[in-house]
C-alpha cells in the first residue's frame, strides 16, 4: 500500500504508511516555532489514532532548534507519542553540524524512554529498517 500525504507545505511533507505503521517526514527548510510544532503534532496525532510505533525523520534541511521549542517538544509532544507507544526511530541527521549535535542529544534522551534509534544516509534505507522492526 502506498504512503498517504498527511502534511505538505513549504516546511514539510509528511506521509503515512498504514500497513507498516510508519510516520515520515522531511523538512525542506529550517523549521521552528508554530510550523514545527504543528508537523510534531501532526505525528502525533497519528501515532495516537492509527497505533503507529515507527518514525522516519529526514532532517537533512533542518538545523539545531531554538530552547524554546525543544522546551515545548519535551513537555508537549514527547509524553504523547511516548505513551502512543513510539518504539523506533529512524533518523536523516541535518547537514549542519550544530544540528547534528542537537539530534544525537534526542537520540540519547528518547533511548531513555525505550526508542531505539538508528542513523541513516538515505531515507530509502531508513524506511528499509523501520519496515523490518
Amino acid at each position: 500500500m502506498s504512503p498517504t500525504t498527511v502534511l505538505d507545505n513549504e516546511f514539510v511533507t509528511m506521509w503515512y504508511y498504514p500497513e507498516d505503521k510508519i510516520v515520515h517526514h522531511q523538512f525542506h527548510q529550517f523549521m521552528y516555532g508554530q510550523p514545527f510544532r504543528d508537523a510534531l503534532m501532526t505525528g502525533a496525532e497519528l501515532f495516537e489514532k492509527n497505533g503507529a510505533k515507527k518514525w522516519l525523520s529526514d532532517d537533512r534541511a533542518n538545523s539545531a532548534l531554538p530552547p524554546e521549542d525543544t522546551d515545548w517538544s519535551n513537555q508537549n509532544w514527547l509524553p504523547k507519542v511516548i505513551k502512543a507507544g513510539w518504539k523506533y526511530w529512524a533518523l536523516i541527521l541535518p547537514e549542519k553540524a550544530v544540528g547534528q549535535m542537537n539530534m544525537q542529544r534526542f537520540m540519547k534522551q528518547f533511548a531513555d524512554f525505550g526508542v531505539t534509534a538508528r542513523v541513516f544516509d538515505n531515507p530509502d534505507e531508513a524506511l528499509k529498517w523501520l519496515k523490518s522492526v
